[in-house]
């Protein structure tokens, strides 16, 4: 940022004495909502637009207007612009810059808006583009997923509840779970889209303007679905960052909980998984240690995306209508979850498309926590055994397998027999661990046939 130089503030009419310096400073936001400048000028282009089409602007100065607007983007961009904390934010930066470049017409660009309305309308338009961002790094993860899931659609390993071995499940079953988490997650963001793409513009300070301006031709320049109805809720509205702000925490709190499962996966107790080098570190003492810091790091900023999502509850929590200068707090975290959130995507999308999958640690695993147990006690019930006792005749030969060290399919044909008359030979059939995920052959099961077809709905989803 340039050196604070003193600038005449368009506010100055009321007031006989200069503003503390400090309180400048405090107050000001240009620092961070510069970020909107690329929104601010295209709200302000579509603005001067609408001006000229009801004949508040000459055809020529309209012209003058978006020509200066875009060469002030272009040295904004260019990094050429100069911004003043005297002149507060990136509106009266932008405006006095225009004024400066083609004289008074600069000033009528104001014309029949306010900052309330200015601010509100950039906010959308910029979290309507990010929304667009997010949703293709979303999908680029989902199509991660469902890729993994097609090609390990057979690899069978451990399901777990408690965090106990509980059935075996195929890991493309597990990995299309974590793509149904993350589809309701792109859903709630196209919803959220839906109620941020609303145009606040036109409602000025809080109760309208009096000159004739056309606000759905706006809207349509601006390509907004409709326009805020009401002038005193359009300019106090955060609710739409507020959505958006919980959405971005649920997908963050769903790539946590992955998280938490790539790191137990990749230690060397489970071995289940090898993520790339590319997305671990070493130890500084220890020469052997691959710490799975993406995935940990990524489970360390869900709490602050959690977190900023308070914070907005907390801003809003008490104020009155309609615009409070309490508003100037929304935009720090609303930036800085994007900016998490979009990062922590993109690093899941590319180190989950070179996960190097240990099928055999996973079988053993799930062969060796009784894991078909289930499938002999459904054995039992089909043989006209009621559930409860099916369940304790399993249980005793459980009790068995582990005080032998061996696994329900390791037992004799005799010994499982020594429980219930009703097994037969067959019981090796279903005590496999191919044969209990094969079983569960219907629409969401974990059956590599089924596998496969809810991938193939999967690719159709988000296509």
């Amino acid at each position: 940022m340039s050196a604070n130089t003193k600038q005449e503030k368009p506010w100055n009419g009321r007031f006989t004495e200069p503003t503390d310096q400090f309180v400048e400073a405090f107050t000001a936001s240009v620092s961070f909502d510069q970020r909107l400048y690329q929104y601010d000028i295209q709200g302000s282009i579509a603005h001067a637009t609408m001006l000229q089409k009801v004949g508040v602007l000459t055809q020529d100065e309209q012209q003058q207007i978006v020509d200066g607007l875009k060469t002030i983007e272009k040295k904004i961009a260019t990094g050429e612009f100069n911004w003043s904390i005297s002149l507060e934010d990136v509106h009266m930066n932008i405006e006095s810059a225009l004024t400066q470049l083609i004289g008074v017409t600069g000033k009528k660009l104001h014309t029949g808006r306010s900052r309330n309305d200015q601010i509100a309308t950039d906010i959308r338009l910029y979290l309507r583009a990010e929304i667009n961002h997010i949703l293709l790094e979303l999908k680029r993860l989902q199509m991660t997923l469902i890729d993994l899931a097609d090609r390990e659609s057979d690899t069978i390993m451990p399901g777990f509840t408690h965090l106990q071995t509980a059935q075996p499940v195929t890991f493309g079953h597990h990995m299309l779970a974590w793509f149904e988490n993350l589809y309701r997650d792109g859903q709630r963001l196209a919803d959220c889209k839906k109620r941020t793409n609303q145009m606040p513009l036109g409602a000025a300070a809080l109760a309208g303007t009096t000159y004739p301006i056309d606000r759905a031709y706006t809207a349509e320049l601006l390509g907004f679905d409709s326009v805020c109805e009401n002038s005193l809720d359009a300019v106090s509205d955060r609710d739409f960052a507020i959505e958006f702000s919980a959405a971005s925490a649920l997908i963050m709190t769903h790539l946590s909980r992955f998280s938490e499962e790539l790191v137990i996966w990749s230690s060397a107790q489970f071995n289940f998984i090898d993520l790339g080098d590319a997305f671990c570190t070493g130890s500084s003492i220890m020469p052997q240690k691959k710490n799975p810091d993406v995935p940990e790091l990524v489970r360390g900023k869900t709490g602050r995306v959690n977190g900023h999502l308070i914070s907005l509850l907390t801003l809003m929590k008490s104020q009155p209508l309609a615009y409070n200068k309490d508003n100037q707090e929304d935009k720090e975290p609303i930036f800085d979850i994007i900016d998490t959130l979009r990062g922590s995507l993109k690093v899941y999308a590319d180190m989950m498309a070179q996960v190097t999958v240990n099928k055999k640690a996973m079988y053993q695993a799930a062969k060796s926590g009784f894991s078909t147990a289930t499938d002999l006690a459904d054995y039992l019930v089909r043989a006209d055994i009621p559930f409860r006792d099916a369940h304790d005749i399993v249980g005793q030969a459980v009790r068995l397998g582990v005080e032998t060290c061996r696994d329900l399919s390791e037992l004799t044909l005799d010994e499982l027999q020594s429980f219930s008359s009703k097994i037969q030979s067959d019981v090796f059939d279903i005590l496999t661990l191919e044969g209990s995920v094969s079983a569960r052959n219907h629409i969401g099961g974990t059956a590599p046939e089924q596998v496969k077809q809810a991938v193939v709905r999967a690719r159709e989803r988000v296509s």
